[in-house]
């Protein structure tokens, strides 16, 4: 069943959902882009804005609507809610009987993600998988994770470095995807929303909002859009035997040509939404204390691949094609799909301008040739 919210309505969703004990995230605009934070209201969301992305370039602006979700995705991804860049494990300190051990307790806090965008429900999905999915799993990231509630927003405003269609992602919500509601924004002559609900938790809060039923006119508006959001793609990514393609092109020269603009500075490990490298830092006190903290890493670090002996990667070439060949090829082998999702954001935030897109498209138009 879907329903109709008016514009008022995002004021008593969220109402709904600060009366169950969550937090409300959501998208706002902040020093210059539109970031996740927290939200009290809809008055907190961005009413009339929206972003203009290319490779290396990202600015907001003005739009000639009051679309509250008017925009592509921004430099933050709510992974850093569920994989935080640090967190505390645990610390020691001296005690009468010796050295006291305390591990870090988890975190409690229920959180609901308002605006979640298709891609970045199956980039929540795979680190699902990393963290949770295997034989060992991420206590923190579990704790976290069972206590978030998803709101998800169908995208009718991508990017111009979005390619989530080629990735099979968006910019609608595809069946598979796990989320409790998601919202379609219209803006037909009058600005109202459709709810449908994914889960019984989902379904619970929907049926406290009310609304009307959804007309077939608000359906096929909504089918529309998502159609005409699908054919306005900023880049597009042919992933036609793509793990084999670069796995078999290890010495083209293409990874030279990259190695010589890449700065090796990780912007794009840090703004996607799947990458997951950490690494442990210990630091100790004069009074004899100590503290253990897991903190983001890179495989763009030189100390991320060092062995015995020194790094394993010590060139910009070696390390771009290790993170390039991951995300887009072997991952397939490791977790049962491709790293990413199509959101663009490593294009966008990269301060030279790499595109994905068109290195992988500069290596299959010349795979498998002879290269002096």
């Amino acid at each position: 069943m879907t329903r109709v919210l008016e514009l008022d309505g995002l004021d008593a969703l969220i109402g709904a959902l600060s009366s169950r004990g969550y937090d409300v995230v959501g998208p706002t605009v902040r020093d210059g882009a539109i970031v996740y934070d927290r939200i009290a209201s809809e008055s907190d969301l961005p009413a009339g804005w929206t972003d203009v992305q290319e490779a290396g370039r990202y600015r907001v602006a003005r739009r000639e609507d009051e679309a509250l979700f008017g925009y592509a995705v921004g430099p933050t991804s709510w992974k850093r809610f569920l994989f935080p860049p640090r967190i505390r494990l645990w610390q020691a300190t001296h005690a009468a009987d010796g050295l006291e051990i305390e591990e870090e307790p988890l975190d409690g806090r229920r959180l609901a993600f308002l605006g979640v965008r298709p891609c970045e429900l199956a980039a929540i999905a795979i680190q699902d998988r990393v963290f949770v999915g295997g034989r060992y799993v991420d206590r923190d990231y579990a704790a976290r994770r069972e206590n978030v509630l998803l709101v998800a927003v169908n995208c009718h405003e991508p990017g111009g470095t979005c390619f989530c269609v080629s990735m099979d992602t968006g910019p609608h919500v595809r069946e598979g995807h796990d989320y409790d509601l998601v919202l379609t924004e219209l803006l037909d002559g009058r600005h109202h929303f459709l709810v449908e609900a994914g889960s019984e938790r989902g379904a619970e809060i929907l049926a406290e909002l009310g609304g009307a039923e959804a007309t077939d006119e608000d359906l096929r508006a909504a089918a529309a859009q998502a159609e005409h959001a699908a054919g306005r793609m900023g880049r597009t990514l042919d992933t036609h035997d793509i793990r084999d393609l670069l796995v078999d092109n290890l010495e083209h020269p293409r990874w030279d040509e990259v190695a010589e603009r890449c700065l090796t500075c990780g912007n794009c490990t840090l703004a996607c939404p799947t990458c997951f490298c950490s690494a442990v830092e210990d630091a100790n006190d004069l009074d004899g204390s100590a503290e253990r903290h897991r903190v983001w890493d890179s495989c763009f670090s030189q100390e991320y691949s060092y062995i015995h002996g020194g790094s394993v990667r010590q060139t910009a070439k070696a390390r771009y094609r290790q993170w390039l060949t991951h995300k887009l090829g072997t991952w397939h082998d490791q977790f049962g799909s491709s790293g990413c999702v199509g959101c663009g954001r490593c294009i966008t935030w990269c301060p030279v301008a790499i595109d994905i897109t068109e290195e992988v498209a500069a290596i299959r138009a010349t795979a498998g040739e002879e290269h002096t």
